[in-house]
């Protein structure tokens, strides 16, 4: 049928695919008993079925630009859960587009891993236009402040007008509210131009509550073997699970190798149930080192499980993926710089400043231990991988609009917590990352929104409510009614950055002038180091309490250099800590000085000589 392959000789069956003489369309429908291509302009066609569930047809009027739907069973019409572009939204007719032909001939080569400064963002809410262009406009500026990352949250095509992007139906269709895929191409190109990488987030574990047809003629996409939190899991086992393994797999290549991407965030993977004897993830992780062979990709995880061994350095290079969000390290922190202690929060707050000194040290706090929110152990060893294994840091998507308000940690404590929280995330050896407008202490929030209807947007705006029903802030119905209806149009706009505030108040002056010195001071002396690489870590906690305190943290690198940190999360005062001999990078303590004042934090560097 004139199939086109992709990289390496790997055929795309998903999605239309051009070919010399029309466009051949493709439909994994195997619970289905009819198909139907309707073909803008043109009479419904039926489309043959092989043993596999796969229906397929040439069209040989079908070109780049032809709006289409498949009718299933002569009776539900639907989008085809494969579309390149839905340019009016996910229920409506998708167009073909021929992704091949936004390759670029002269690939960017990416930047080493030890190099990389995170900087997420939501392409909707980043700029007034919440547009690829709006995004584009800034990268400037992220470059002069010494970002060399931009990580998008999914742009995988979702109903309505804003959401943030992890309720996909449509996983290879760039949302059509941010432009065309050619705009995103545009983006990522004017990125390169400035030695800028892109991420993407994208979404494997689960399909959004609204206008997900899979159900009505794939059922086998999904398994009652497992149940994840929201609902079935994604069937990645078996025969039929090898169709859906293929599908995300080539989402992950389009995205890589058509428009460029230069890495993947992959969404709470734990929620990836697979007992194949070849973890799904680990598959792609080698599909993708395979098809993509001398580019940097970096891949990247979110992790609930703390599985350590898909961080495992083969040759000083990660195996199968570059490294894992540190949501250890960000929940420690936050306890010790709020006091919060509901929901998550809970299983650190025994111990935050031990928490938070181990996962500076090993990475993971949750090495195997009981984790009081499951009772049950959680995470694997990770004291062996190597600092730049783990993500780090202070504030992101999650842990903002997860909050009832979405209220930044510059609502929630003093100028100088976020200072020394900005330092230690910035300054530490593990790689950094940075909420869009946290560089200058931004104070919009950043709320859940969705563009849902009818019963599925009431039961979110319920659901949202008792999520937060045992929490102290929101005991009762009236308490509860100030949470912001995410599917509120304001609370969308509500969420946008103030780019006025962020150019022009002092205050976000001074902090945008100070992520930038951090920033400096990573390029020029930690980011060395990395490149070195460490090989131990010791740490040591200051203070008499388990809950507060003050941490001393030192690296060692395989060249004899030790990298210090030591900070005072204490609402007091604490003895001066034991200094290295060496370079102060950040924060000079006075020889004589004999007090380690509240809410510190002292960066130094040993050389060998």
């Amino acid at each position: 049928m004139g199939q086109r392959q992709g990289a390496a000789g790997r055929i795309r069956r998903h999605g239309p695919q051009i070919v010399d003489h029309g466009v051949v369309f493709n439909l994994w429908a195997p619970t289905a008993q009819s198909v139907e291509l309707l073909e803008a302009n043109r009479p419904p066609r039926r489309m043959p079925r092989d043993g596999d569930g796969w229906y397929q047809l040439l069209s040989q009027t079908a070109h780049v630009g032809t709006r289409y739907q498949f009718r299933i069973n002569e009776d539900l019409v639907v989008p085809d859960p494969a579309s390149f572009f839905q340019p009016d939204d996910v229920g409506a007719p998708s167009e073909v587009v021929d992704t091949a032909a936004l390759r670029d001939p002269i690939l960017y080569p990416g930047r080493p891993w030890a190099e990389t400064v995170i900087y997420e963002l939501h392409v909707g809410a980043f700029s007034q236009e919440g547009t690829y262009a709006g995004v584009e406009s800034r990268l400037p500026y992220l470059r002069d402040l010494g970002i060399t990352a931009i990580e998008l949250m999914p742009l995988n095509d979702v109903p309505g007008r804003h959401n943030w992007g992890y309720d996909g139906v449509l996983l290879n269709a760039p949302n059509a509210r941010y432009g065309r895929p050619q705009d995103l191409k545009r983006l990522l190109r004017a990125a390169h131009a400035l030695d800028i990488m892109v991420y993407l987030d994208v979404v494997y574990n689960h399909f959004g509550p609204q206008l997900n047809y899979l159900h009505s003629y794939a059922e086998s996409f999904f398994t009652s073997r497992h149940t994840t939190g929201w609902g079935p899991a994604v069937n990645l086992e078996g025969r039929e699970g090898a169709f859906v393994r293929e599908f995300l797999i080539e989402n992950a290549l389009m995205w890589l190798r058509d428009y460029g991407f230069d890495g993947l965030r992959l969404d709470a993977v734990h929620a990836l149930k697979d007992d194949s004897d070849r973890h799904f993830l680990i598959e792609l992780a080698e599909t993708v080192r395979h098809e993509l062979p001398g580019r940097r990709v970096h891949l990247m995880l979110e992790n609930e499980a703390n599985q350590a061994h898909l961080l495992e350095r083969q040759q000083g290079q990660a195996r199968y993926y570059e490294a894992q969000w540190g949501d250890d390290f960000h929940n420690a922190l936050h306890v010790l710089l709020t006091g919060e202690d509901e929901g998550y929060y809970r299983a650190f707050a025994d111990k935050p400043l031990e928490h938070l000194a181990r996962s500076l040290s090993e990475g993971f706090a949750y090495q195997g231990e009981v984790f009081p929110l499951h009772d049950e152990p959680r995470g694997e060893p990770s004291a062996h991988l190597p600092p730049e294994a783990t993500i780090f840091f202070a504030q992101n998507h999650d842990q903002i609009g997860n909050r009832a308000l979405g209220e930044r940690l510059s609502k929630l404590v003093s100028p100088e917590k976020l200072t020394q929280a900005l330092a230690l995330v910035l300054l530490s050896p593990h790689i950094p990352m940075l909420f869009m407008g946290e560089e200058a202490a931004a104070d919009t929030p950043f709320q859940f929104f969705a563009d849902w209807s009818g019963e599925a947007a009431e039961l979110t705006r319920e659901g949202r409510r008792k999520e937060f029903a045992h929490f102290k802030a929101f005991a009762t119905p009236e308490m509860r009614a100030r949470i912001p209806d995410p599917c509120d149009a304001q609370t969308f706009q509500s969420s946008k950055l103030n780019w006025k505030t962020i150019d022009s108040s002092p205050g976000s002056l001074k902090f945008r002038a100070l992520t930038a010195q951090l920033l400096r001071i990573r390029r020029e002396k930690i980011v060395p180091l990395i490149g070195t690489g460490f090989v131990s870590a010791e740490r040591r906690l200051l203070g008499k309490s388990p809950r507060t305190g003050g941490l001393d943290i030192r690296w060692k690198t395989t060249a004899g250099d030790t990298l210090q940190i030591v900070a005072n999360f204490a609402e007091h005062e604490l003895p001066a800590p034991n200094l290295i001999v060496g370079e102060t990078l950040w924060r000079v303590l006075p020889a004589d000085a004999q007090i380690f004042k509240a809410s510190d934090i002292i960066v130094r560097l040993g050389r060998q000589l």
